[in-house]
């Protein structure tokens, strides 16, 4: 396939671009900035502009763009950065397809399981409705933002990511190391459920995704959601390191300010979708996946 992919240099991005080349795709990148490689173009979401020629070449167009939720902390300002990051790349990229002729036959774009708000311990899928937070209202305007490519006939797939375990991003970076230094522990009462998912098997669902008849929510998360605690105590296990200094919640609301909820809040999220689609996870617990994620 000729894919072109948007937010290649971001956590996810940036393993997602050699994964599919090892795949046998072609990738193009959009870069915001003057090309440095011949395998770059540049795009400007803001100013709603992208190469229509590059866009009716393409099999499928991968969107994963958007300013990091946890990089700062939630001012009104940022707020508005996380929402406008979203939307203007989504928006564009979806009108853009919608316009070409050809049209790509499958978009992909990023969103999250923060989608489906706090759900207790309730587990829920893809049929679940949207929840009631910041990041469950940002969830929904970055999926309607699709909407173009959609009603022009392609195939829209929305990507709800749950945490990605990887030792040198997201989530997992931090928590290594005060693991390392003996300074981890659950966080808050640690009831919460964690939607993680070993980076190998995002990569693999997303490839996945580009080759099978899917579309609309798909959650990228693993199989067994676990209780922070769990997730501790595995770490903890894999680290050979104790757990003995847990975050109070007062502590982590004070630090990181209402993204801090997010991070207290419990979603017990499970991957309807892929499982019912025959989607076989390399790393169906968390065990296995930090397993991984610690030793690669």
């Amino acid at each position: 396939m000729q894919i072109v992919i948007a937010g290649a240099s971001g956590f996810l991005g940036k393993r997602l671009v050699p994964h599919l080349r090892r795949s046998g795709h072609e990738v193009t990148r959009l870069v915001r900035r003057p090309p440095r490689a011949a395998d770059e173009v540049e795009w400007d979401p803001v100013a709603e502009f992208v190469d229509t020629a590059l866009i009716q070449r393409a099999d499928a167009v991968i969107n994963l763009a958007g300013a990091g939720v946890g990089d700062r902390r939630w001012t009104a300002q940022y707020k508005r950065v996380l929402v406008a990051s979203r939307v203007d790349s989504t928006g564009t990229l979806a009108r853009a397809v919608a316009a070409a002729e050809p049209r790509p036959r499958v978009l992909l774009s990023a969103s999250g399981v923060g989608y489906y708000g706090d759900t207790g311990d309730e587990a829920v899928d893809e049929r679940a409705p949207a929840g009631d937070s910041f990041l469950a209202d940002l969830c929904k305007v970055w999926e309607a933002a699709t909407e173009p490519a959609e009603l022009a006939g392609t195939r829209v797939a929305l990507l709800r990511t749950g945490l990605p375990l990887a030792r040198d991003g997201g989530l997992l970076r931090p928590l290594y190391v005060q693991f390392q230094l003996f300074g981890g522990g659950r966080m808050g009462s640690g009831r919460q459920y964690w939607p993680w998912i070993s980076v190998p098997d995002w990569l693999e669902a997303v490839t996945f995704l580009l080759d099978h008849d899917v579309s609309g929510p798909v959650n990228l998360t693993g199989p067994e959601p676990v209780r922070n605690a769990e997730f501790a105590d595995a770490l903890a296990a894999e680290l050979r390191r104790p757990h003995l200094f847990p975050v109070p919640g007062l502590a982590l609301r004070t630090v990181a300010g209402e993204f801090a909820g997010e991070a207290l809040a419990s979603q017990r999220v499970l991957p309807a979708v892929l499982t019912e689609q025959g989607f076989v996870f390399r790393h169906p617990t968390v065990r296995q996946a930090l397993a991984w994620a610690v030793r690669a």
